[in-house]
């Protein structure tokens, strides 16, 4: 994990250097649809939430580099069980929502493709940083503390406002109780940005 970490801010810190043409810092918020694929969790998008901070560097005349340092959360509910208070194969208790809490760092290429339009596409660690359920302490050590994923998307810039939508898939396997069933986040990302610098 560690490894990762620091292949991202190197890269981050290469596009700094590089990087004279343009720059531009802000900040951002949005509403998320997750969930988490596996025969343990309920189908279906919940609603959560991201916010925190981005970069834009221009390295050509349409082509960047978006990093961004993002709290984002994944919100999932385990079905139900045979019975009231029924644990799962998985050792997780049965019909109980939770939410994941994350460190998530996309390293995005941009594309400018149209006055107003940017492709988004890259790939992004998240480091899971708390990890909340109601009525159940199993979900605790249920799941891995990274995440690798990619994302893409379109975002609309107009003047220091940015509007985005992206969708994110999860590649890893965050199933850290046994290796009989692989889990893995999905995103939908809708909100909006705003330059500061």
């Amino acid at each position: 994990m560690k490894k990762i970490v620091l292949s991202l801010v190197a890269i981050v810190a290469v596009a700094v250097s590089v990087s004279a043409q343009s720059f531009t810092l802000g900040i951002k918020a949005g509403a998320l649809g997750t969930k988490i694929d596996g025969q343990d969790f309920q189908s279906g998008y919940k609603l959560s939430y991201q916010g925190g901070a981005f970069a834009e560097f221009d390295l050509l005349h349409k082509i960047g580099i978006q990093p961004e340092l993002l709290f984002s959360q994944t919100s999932s509910q385990t079905v139900s069980g045979p019975t009231s208070g029924a644990t799962l194969a998985s050792g997780l208790n049965a019909n109980t929502a939770f939410t994941l809490s994350y460190l998530s760092i996309p390293i995005l290429l941009r594309y400018n493709f149209a006055k107003f339009f940017t492709l988004n596409l890259g790939p992004q660690y998240g480091i899971l940083i708390d990890k909340n359920a109601s009525g159940s302490d199993n979900v605790q050590s249920a799941f891995k503390n990274g995440n690798f994923s990619m994302v893409g998307g379109l975002q609309l810039h107009v003047s220091s406002l940015r509007v985005y939508t992206r969708y994110v898939v999860g590649l890893s396997n965050v199933n850290d109780v046994s290796s009989s069933e692989k889990w893995k986040t999905q995103q939908l990302e809708v909100g909006i940005g705003l330059d500061v610098l």
